[in-house]
């Protein structure tokens, strides 16, 4: 295997913020020998935002589409989607925990520069849609009461690049966090909605399997903005860059399962309330803001407000984590240090990559009347592709006694694991057809 060049640990500007850092910040707990609850909240981040930035303007349309076209028949496959995220989410948190590599730079030490830099590719061509699609969905939550997307996006990469770039590891998730939690709004939302809780149950765990082309391109969708190749790669990246080692596996795996079954809650919420409300008076949505505008006359005002609140924190939550995530697999991909935690005093590639993305990103959604359909369409396609790609190489990486040492995955994990990549391929495979 390839090594990759590592900057020496103590060379000059590499990390500003090591002192203030999240991981000086928890040893002292650690060292003080503190129960349960600290141990947990030591490691507490990954699988909580990575799992909730899935809940993004994309994410919120996708739910929305499912419920109004398909009431509660397709419910089943959030769940599904679920358990696949946990499993492979895991998968990502344990490989970066045993290698200390993001997933671009493990792809680069295991097969070579040249499939890193396809990786590095891929994967910035497939997010910078989805970047787009969070700063529209910004725009779209704004709009709502009057400010026009030209303020609202450029304003918010401003507020959100001030933040990654001059903020420190522990400041920025402290404010990921506080962020995330908008998205409970949606909850709200789902028992506003009053749907039928018997049907909500027995769709949920029953499956039903659609009578048209339209609505396996509904599951498909689903579980790919469910189990997004970003979302992987950031938790694997940010893993690293929270310093998660082998010995923090098992509390990393309540952070991980928590976050994922959040993220499958909310995205229940939201097509139960869809469903109990848009389906039930046929009414068909494009995005996530015509969701907003069509719950006021069915589940009143305050439920229309509710969802734009929570559009806006998603949105402004995946602005902020999908960048992150593409700048840590370009940074990976040429080698230089990747992490929230470098000077922003001297030149980082890390830093120029988020902010450029940022930049180009609402450049594009600030431009009147430019189609973004075809952008975020074709994003969503190349996500499509990659998602196979991306879930055969976690288990390959995973099963690798040379990578993982000690930290390889079992036989029986490996055998599960295969079982969920066929079936991924297979929704994928119907969706291409």
């Amino acid at each position: 295997m390839r090594k990759l060049p590592r900057p020496h640990p103590h060379a000059p500007h590499a990390v500003a913020h090591h002192k203030r850092g999240i991981t000086a910040r928890f040893a002292q707990f650690r060292s003080k020998g503190l129960g349960a609850i600290a141990a947990f909240m030591a490691v507490l981040g990954p699988g909580l935002l990575a799992g909730l930035s899935d809940d993004d303007p994309a994410g919120i349309t996708t739910y929305s589409v499912l419920g109004a076209d398909y009431g509660y028949r397709l419910l089943w496959i959030i769940p599904f989607s679920t358990i696949l995220l946990v499993q492979f989410h895991l998968l990502a948190v344990r490989i970066g925990a045993a290698t200390g590599l993001g997933f671009v730079g493990i792809i680069r030490e295991r097969w070579g520069r040249t499939w890193g830099y396809f990786t590095v590719i891929g994967l910035l061509f497939a997010n910078f849609g989805t970047i787009c699609a969070e700063y529209a969905g910004i725009a779209a939550a704004l709009g709502l009461i009057g400010v026009p997307a030209w303020i609202s996006a450029p304003l918010s990469g401003l507020l959100i690049s001030l933040v990654v770039v001059l903020g420190s590891f522990h400041k920025v998730e402290r404010v990921l966090l506080i962020i995330s939690a908008t998205l409970a709004l949606y909850l709200v939302d789902g028992i506003l909605a009053a749907p039928d809780w018997s049907a909500v149950v027995h769709y949920s765990f029953v499956p039903h399997f659609p009578s048209d082309h339209a609505g396996w391109i509904a599951i498909a969708a689903t579980l790919g903005t469910t189990l997004a190749p970003w979302g992987l790669a950031f938790i694997q990246s940010y893993a690293v860059d929270k310093k998660i080692t082998v010995a923090n596996l098992g509390w990393e795996k309540v952070d991980v399962i928590i976050g994922s079954i959040l993220t499958g809650v909310i995205g229940m919420a939201i097509a139960i309330a869809c469903a109990a409300t848009l389906n039930r008076s046929g009414i068909h949505i494009t995005d996530a803001s015509d969701v907003a505008a069509a719950l006021t006359p069915l589940a009143g005002s305050f439920a229309t407000v509710l969802f734009g609140v929570g559009l806006l924190g998603a949105s402004l939550l995946a602005a902020a984590i999908v960048p992150i995530a593409t700048a840590y697999s370009m940074a990976e991909g040429i080698g230089a240090p990747a992490s929230l935690d470098l000077d922003a005093k001297h030149f980082q590639y890390f830093y120029a990559a988020f902010v450029i993305l940022t930049v180009a990103a609402v450049s594009v959604v600030s431009v009147p009347g430019l189609p973004l359909i075809p952008l975020i369409y074709s994003s969503q396609v190349v996500n499509a592709v990659l998602l196979p790609l991306h879930v055969i190489a976690l288990v390959l990486l995973a099963g690798d006694e040379r990578i993982m040492k000690a930290s390889k995955i079992s036989r029986g994990s490996q055998i599960a694991a295969w079982v969920s990549v066929a079936l991924i391929v297979a929704c994928v495979a119907a969706l291409a057809i």
